[in-house]
Formats: C-alpha cells, sequence, structure tokens
C-alpha cells in the first residue's frame, strides 16, 4: 500500500474506533493531547501520524498499534 493510501487507511480505522467508543474529534483530540484539526487531518488521510501520536491514539481507543496497523 503507497504512503498516502496507507494514511488513509489508518484515518479510516481512527474514526471507526473512536464512533465506536463515542467519542467526537474534539474529545480524542483533548484526550490526546492533539488539536481537533491534527486529529481530523490523520483520520482523513492528509496528515502523517507519527509513533507518539498513534500510541496516544490507540491507546485512547482501547486498543494497541499493532492492532491498529494490522494487515496494512
Amino acid at each position: 500500500m503507497a504512503g498516502n493510501a496507507l494514511f488513509v487507511e489508518i484515518g479510516k480505522r481512527i474514526t471507526k474506533l473512536r464512533e465506536r467508543k463515542g467519542l467526537t474529534k474534539t474529545e480524542l483530540a483533548a484526550h490526546t493531547g492533539f488539536s481537533r484539526q491534527h486529529i481530523s487531518a490523520i483520520e482523513h488521510g492528509k496528515a502523517e501520524p507519527g509513533v507518539l501520536a498513534l500510541q496516544a491514539i490507540a491507546s485512547e481507543l482501547d486498543t494497541s498499534m499493532s492492532a491498529l496497523l494490522k494487515g496494512l
């Protein structure tokens, strides 16, 4: 999977998990320390999420980074 397509897929997974947990982007941002705009950009595949961002997001969404990235 090429770069941008990979980020889009990661973003879709984050969105699905966030919605399943009943969190808004604003709430996820507040819990992870990132801005709402950055969370939105990650979810839309427009920003490359770093390891620390993925770790914080996965933790807040009650999953692991490996589960979040599995099969990519």
